[in-house]
């Protein structure tokens, strides 16, 4: 006999107030009511609450959101589906998608980060595009405890573990440490494909009658209420749920993978619609699906496959387990498709089929356990929060802190050793990014860089972000995450094609949280459009605080550029001795926010230095117009620690070193004036480089053969060992995580 299950009541529930735990408000659980006439039952409400939570419906973040520019003439795909797709030629398309783990990886790291890495993999592949590439964003506290190494450790494992083992390298990313993401580490990862734009696919449930088909791992009990667990903040009296964390397969999410292309290319016809169960499961992709194409869907929730014994209808609609898809499937070529993922070794079963009449049915044990309204479900009230300036900015000291600088040498060697500039080798090391054998550029330079096989073609890509100038200016900190990665990739000699984001903020519901936010989105889309990298796809994490102390606003910006010509392709490392060496841009006294700042005294405090958006862009034109000249050797965008840091860098893992000579302070050397360059040139070729720029261009100086960093300055000479140099900035992540 099948065994029948027993759930609260409508009016227990009510009565109880079951839903508040699961992030449902009273108000909205009101809302509910009225609109569906009766009390939701149990289903219901877990369905209403998944789908309502910030984390699903942006419910609270959809006024930023709607604001960013997301079009020009090559966004063929812009947020709204599994991931954004760009036109780069010759019917060829990139697709890519940023997505965070956060709360899941402090609470379990490994299988939070592994897990964040197989559900950014399933929305490219759902687009019907095979995935290239990963990169990650990493977010952590101070080194100074063995609960933060133990983070860094597992988190770094659980993403080698996964992207090693299904085969798709990861070729970059960008790591930070500060006391703010102690208790709330961010960990967001993003993926890039390629895709042939005959087999592009979205997530809709078009035509009715046409077969609802799932497909892949079997569904058990784990993640459920994932999406709500995302949407809530940390403490030390907060029961963490860590049964809200999924466990990842990365060798059955390598089969969906390979089957799920295999469809999307082969049965194009056949193949309506692709969408990853991902956060809120089974409800989120159906649902979404049949919203999008204006159409509603029955289930039979009998039909789902299980791995555990008695699960609810509750249960299979809320679960997260991994490696899972929804397909949609013209009527008739059901078993055509069924075998492909047969072959694969995979369930894929008809579990309903597309309606006309826009309603959300599921059935189970011969019983309707819901009947809803599916774009009410899906379409959770938006709200305009109170936006108020912190006070901190209000406040803020517009001068400029000045470093003192006592002892060059020092200064410098302390600064390559702190976390955040230090070599990331350590952490790194741990990924294959040579799988596939397209990788070009992999991590340790400015951005990575894989070719397009059979094409004169390559992809250039980055994530960046600093908290701390976001923390001082919300909008013109934003405005930098964007210009920063658009000179990494064009300091790879790449022409910026497009962004993803995530989004990770505190607390919305406090009001100085919201200015945050919708002063980082206006930044954000501020200097997109001044670039013309339109926002097509992103994430947005909020509630990232511990305690009641909310991270510093963190936009990550996940950038995309496309190399015409692989010649075109350049590295930060200087190549020759005795060719010249030029800095791109003006130099400042721009030190609030800085590295210096917070190695001298601790903190970051004043208000952040100015941001001119124009020279920036001519600055980046510049140089990108003189990359595809032919004149260039290297390339290397200025950021954390400032020109003296930088000239370091394009020192290392070669035999070289430099004399520089810089018409400024010694503090000077680690201003982080926004918009500069490195550039080495073949003295054969200044003529021509220097014909690039009309201004913001100065020789300081020459790569040498002698391995000795030589910084002369209007107040000092100092000489620095390059072997001890780079020996410090290798070793110092390393040696901190012992």
């Amino acid at each position: 006999m099948t065994p029948t299950y027993h759930e609260p009541t409508p009016a227990e529930i009510k009565t109880a107030k079951l839903y508040l735990p699961w992030g449902l408000t009273t108000q909205e659980y009101d809302l509910i009511t009225t609109k569906l006439k009766r009390l939701p039952n149990y289903t219901e409400t877990g369905l209403f609450a998944a789908m309502w939570s910030e984390h699903c419906s942006y419910k609270k973040s959809k006024p930023v959101l709607r604001r960013f520019w997301s079009q020009n003439e090559r966004v063929l795909q812009g947020p709204g589906e599994g991931a954004g797709i760009l036109d780069i030629g010759d019917n060829q398309a990139v697709v890519f998608k940023a997505e965070s783990h956060n709360h899941p990886s402090a609470v379990e790291p490994y299988e939070g980060a592994a897990t964040g890495v197989g559900g950014i993999l399933r929305d490219i592949f759902s687009m019907g595009a095979q995935p290239i590439a990963l990169l990650d964003s990493l977010r952590f506290g101070e080194i100074n405890d063995a609960h933060t190494k133990y983070l860094i450790n597992e988190i770094v494992a659980g993403i080698a573990g996964y992207g090693n083992a299904i085969g798709i390298p990861t070729v970059g990313g960008d790591t930070a440490f500060d006391d703010t993401y102690a208790g709330n580490p961010l960990v967001n990862v993003m993926a890039v494909g390629l895709l042939d734009q005959a087999a592009m696919k979205v997530g809709q449930a078009k035509g009715a009658d046409n077969a609802i088909i799932y497909v892949g791992a079997k569904t058990g009990r784990d993640g459920i209420h994932g999406a709500t667990f995302a949407s809530a903040a940390f403490s030390d009296e907060a029961h963490v749920d860590r049964s809200a964390v999924q466990v990842g397969d990365p060798f059955t999410e390598k089969l969906v993978m390979d089957a799920t292309i295999e469809i999307a290319t082969k049965y194009p016809e056949l193949v309506i619609g692709i969408q990853d169960m991902g956060a809120a499961g089974l409800v989120s992709s159906s649902a979404e699906m049949a919203a999008k194409a204006e159409m509603g869907v029955n289930l039979n929730l009998d039909l789902v496959p299980q791995r555990e014994t008695n699960m609810t209808p509750y249960e299979l609609m809320l679960s997260e387990s991994q490696e899972r898809m929804l397909l949609v499937i013209k009527k008739g070529a059901e078993q055509k498709i069924i075998a492909v993922f047969a072959r694969y070794g995979l369930d894929a079963v008809v579990i309903g089929r597309v309606t006309a009449d826009e309603r959300y049915r599921l059935t189970f044990q011969a019983k309707t356990v819901a009947d809803l309204d599916v774009q009410f479900l899906t379409h959770a009230p938006n709200y305009q929060l109170p936006s108020v300036k912190p006070t901190r900015l209000i406040q803020a000291n517009p001068h400029q802190y000045q470093p003192v600088i006592t002892d060059f040498k020092t200064t410098l060697l302390s600064l390559l050793a702190q976390p955040t500039i230090a070599s990331k080798a350590s952490l790194y090391q741990h990924f294959d990014s040579m799988v596939r054998t397209n990788t070009v550029v992999g991590s340790g330079s400015d951005a990575a860089v894989l070719r397009i096989r059979d094409t004169k073609k390559a992809l250039a890509m980055t994530t960046d972000v600093n908290g701390r100038y976001l923390y001082l200016d919300p909008f013109n900190g934003a405005q930098m995450a964007v210009a920063e990665a658009a000179r990494n990739i064009i300091a790879a000699g790449a022409e910026p094609i497009g962004i993803t984001d995530c989004l990770n903020f505190g607390n919305p519901d406090k009001p100085e949280v919201y200015y945050e936010l919708t002063q980082a989105g206006a930044g954000i889309t501020a200097f997109a459009k001044a670039i013309n990298t339109p926002v097509i796809s992103g994430n947005v994490s909020l509630y990232n605080e511990y305690n009641d102390e909310a991270i510093y606003p963190t936009p990550m910006i996940g950038m995309v550029g496309l190399h015409t010509d692989v010649a075109h392709i350049t590295t930060q490392s200087f190549k020759n001795a005795g060719d010249l060496i030029y800095l791109v841009g003006q130099t400042t006294d721009a030190f609030n926010g800085s590295e210096i700042q917070k190695l001298e005294t601790g903190q970051i405090t004043g208000a952040l230095f100015g941001f001119d958006a124009q020279q920036e862009v001519t600055n980046q034109q510049g140089v990108l117009a003189a990359i595809r000249g032919g004149v260039v050797n290297s390339a290397h965008d200025l950021a954390e620690g400032g020109l003296a840091v930088a000239l370091a860098e394009a020192t290392f893992g070669t035999a070289l070193g430099f004399t520089v000579n810089f018409n400024g302070t010694d503090a000077q050397l680690f201003s982080e004036t926004q918009g500069r360059f490195i550039i080495s040139v073949d003295p054969a070729n200044q003529a021509t480089f220097e014909s690039y720029f009309s201004a913001d261009l100065t020789q300081i100086g020459t790569v040498t053969a002698t391995r000795q960093l030589v910084f002369n300055t209007k107040l000092s000479t100092t000489e620095i060992d390059q072997k001890t140099a780079y020996q410090t900035w290798k070793d110092a992540l390393k040696w901190r995580l012992k």
